[in-house]
C-alpha cells in the first residue's frame, strides 16, 4: 500500500536498516504545508533523509531547518569563535585552513559513533548537514538505527537495562577533543567524576512511541549505580551490539547533498580522509523540546 507521504513526495528507501532519498523537492524554495508534513512523516519513518542535488545558501539552510523547530546556536568551537556571524546557528564542519587558520571544526580525522549533544539535558531532535565541498575518498558518514538495535536485544539484556540511566560526557566532542573550559578533565580517568547529563539507556520517542537504545557516545560513559568495572562491561556489550552492520547505513557524500537525521533514535560516525583534500559542510540543529524519557 502506498503511503500518503509517497503520494505527495517521492520517497526511495535505501534498502538498508534506515534512510531514504527524496529527489523531487527543491529546498531553496518555500515548501507547501502538505510537502512539509510528508517530509516530517518520512523522517519519522526512515530516521534519516537525503536530499540530493540541492543548491542552498546559508539563508536557505536556516529557513528549511526552522520548519522543524527552534534552532540551537552552533556549539562552542575549540577556538571559541562564531564561524558565520550572520548565521550563528550554522556550524562549519571542515578541515580547510585559510592563512593557517581553520575555517571550521572537526578537521579530517575519524569521528566516533555518537548522538549529537547527548551531553545536555535536552539534546537536539534533528541535525541537518549540507555539503559544499567533499573529498573524492573518505569523509563518509554512517548511521545506526537504534530502534532496531533495541528490538534485537535479548530479552534478558532488555530487563537488565530497563530503568537504568547513563551519564553522557560533556568534557569532549565527538572527535575526542577536550572542549574549551573543560581542560581540567583532560586526564580524568574516573567517569563518575566527569560532568555530563544523565539519560535513560532506553528511551521512548515522543512522536512515534517506539523504544530505542540511547547510548550517546562511548568515551567516559557510565551507568548509574554500578561499579565502574561493571558499567564498562555492560556498556561494551551494548555498543558491540548496537554497531553491528545489521543496523547501519552509509552515506557517500556528493556536493549538494542535504542529510537530516533524528538524534533521538540514531547514532552516526564519520570516516577519516586525506587532509590534503577539502571538505566543507554546514550544519544546523533543531532544539529538542523535552528530555529523553
Amino acid at each position: 500500500m502506498q503511503s500518503k507521504s509517497n503520494r505527495v513526495i517521492k520517497i526511495e528507501p535505501t534498502g538498508s536498516a534506515l534512510g531514504a532519498d527524496i529527489d523531487d523537492v527543491d529546498l531553496s524554495r518555500p515548501l507547501e504545508d502538505d510537502v512539509i508534513a510528508a517530509i516530517t512523516d518520512a523522517w519519522h519513518e526512515h530516521l534519516v533523509l537525503r536530499f540530493r542535488a540541492q543548491s542552498l545558501d546559508d539563508a536557505d539552510l536556516v529557513r528549511f531547518s526552522r520548519l522543524f523547530g527552534e534552532l540551537d546556536m552552533a556549539p562552542i568551537t575549540s577556538s571559541g569563535e562564531v564561524e558565520i556571524p550572520e548565521y550563528p546557528e550554522i556550524l562549519v564542519v571542515s578541515n580547510v585552513k585559510v592563512n593557517g587558520k581553520s575555517i571550521g571544526s572537526l578537521g579530517n580525522y575519524e569521528a566516533e559513533w555518537h548522538t549529537d549533544m547527548s551531553y545536555v539535558e535536552q539534546p537536539p531532535k534533528m541535525t541537518c548537514l549540507y555539503s559544499l565541498e567533499v573529498p573524492e575518498e573518505g569523509g563518509d558518514t554512517s548511521f545506526l538505527n537504534m530502534y532496531a538495535a533495541y528490538e534485537a536485544l535479548p530479552d534478558e539484556t532488555r530487563r537488565v537495562i530497563d530503568g537504568k540511566r547513563a551519564k553522557h560526557d560533556y568534557s569532549r566532542n565527538s572527535a575526542g577533543e577536550v572542549r574549551k573550559g573543560f581542560e581540567g578533565f583532560a586526564d580524568e580517568s574516573d567517569p563518575r567524576k566527569i560532568p555530563g547529563a544523565w539519560h535513560p539507556l532506553v528511551t521512548t520517542h515522543p512522536q512515534t512511541g517506539r523504544r530505542a537504545l540511547y547510548l550517546g557516545r562511548r568515551r567516559n560513559g557510565y551507568i548509574e549505580g554500578m561499579s565502574v568495572e561493571d558499567s564498562e562491561i555492560l556498556l561494551d556489550q551494548l555498543w558491540a551490539h548496537a554497531t553491528k552492520p545489521d543496523f547501519r547505513w552509509d552515506q557517500k557524500w556528493r556536493v549538494g547533498d542535504l542529510v537530516v537525521w533524528d538524534n533521538r533514535c540514531t547514532m552516526h560516525r564519520r570516516d577519516a580522509f586525506d587532509d590534503d583534500s577539502r571538505r566543507i559542510l554546514h550544519r544546523t540543529q533543531v532544539k529538542g523540546s523535552e528530555r529523553p524519557v
